[in-house]
């Protein structure tokens, strides 16, 4: 079952100029995708559709094979279902602490006072901020913020999570532990969908990976199908994960035979390969 579908979407500017063009793209229930593509792909538009923020111009949107709907009451079933982590946790941070932040969406859908206490708590808990309920947000570093912003989507309880850029800004440390965040809540059950920029991370978190380039989805498929085409990588302004960057130097320099195509694309997969040489 897709937990998200989109066919033939597309997404016009008022002044006519082509943000998305005919965009076919779906996420399996229970699974991790991640969107990549350079800066100016089209990543971030592509996703504000999906609960709803944008609607295309032509296309359709179906959500666990249901077509959306852009009436109210459609809409808040929706955003109920999914919730969206911006790239920037400011943009979604509007309350004066993180107890009354992470409890505004539950406020917003009449909760009891009792439930969305609870879910505050859990919430919290669940992101590793329990103990900061009294804290301003922006007395918070760069990686609490997302945190927070990401408990706030929690405490709707939804079924598919999709985060613009989760590891923007972070440091090694703090984009390390986003992500295995989000590959805990998906060993809960939750669908997420990240986009990214970051050729490194893909391989580590993700279960398939669309190559987003101008607008336009241009490959799709498993990491290791999807990095074996080095043409369409570069292409579309990426570049290979690290250790396969540095296979292909090692082939056409030393012409290796450990290093032959397809290349491993992480420290694991080398090991691996280099334990059979």
């Amino acid at each position: 079952m897709n937990s998200i579908e989109t066919k033939d979407i597309s997404y016009h500017y008022p002044n006519g100029s082509n943000v998305l063009e005919k965009i076919n793209f779906k996420v399996e229930k229970g699974s991790k995708v991640a969107l990549l593509g350079a800066n100016g792909a089209g990543k971030s538009t592509l996703f504000l559709h999906f609960n709803g923020i944008i609607k295309p111009t032509s296309g359709t949107l179906f959500i666990d094979e249901e077509e959306v709907k852009y009436d109210n009451k459609s809409l808040m079933k929706l955003r109920q279902k999914i919730g969206i982590v911006f790239q920037n946790p400011d943009d979604q941070l509007i309350a004066p602490t993180v107890m009354e932040d992470v409890a505004y969406g539950p406020l917003n859908i009449g909760l009891s006072k009792q439930e969305i206490k609870k879910r505050v708590e859990e919430s919290l808990k669940q992101v590793g901020m329990e103990g900061f309920e009294k804290i301003a947000p922006h007395q918070l570093s760069g990686g609490q913020k997302k945190r927070v912003a990401i408990a706030g989507i929690l405490a709707m309880q939804p079924e598919i999570m999709v985060l613009d850029e989760p590891t923007s800004g972070l440091d090694p440390r703090g984009a390390s532990q986003i992500m295995k965040l989000l590959y805990k809540l998906n060993e809960k059950g939750i669908t997420i969908v990240i986009s990214t920029h970051d050729v490194d991370m893909v391989p580590l978190y993700a279960s398939k990976v669309y190559i987003m380039s101008a607008g336009h989805i241009i490959k799709e498929g498993t990491p290791q199908e999807i990095f074996k085409d080095v043409k369409t990588v570069r292409e579309a302004n990426l570049r290979l994960p690290r250790i396969a960057h540095l296979m292909e130097i090692l082939d056409k320099e030393d012409n290796e035979v450990f290093c032959k195509p397809p290349y491993p694309l992480t420290i694991g997969e080398a090991r691996a390969r280099l334990s059979k040489i």
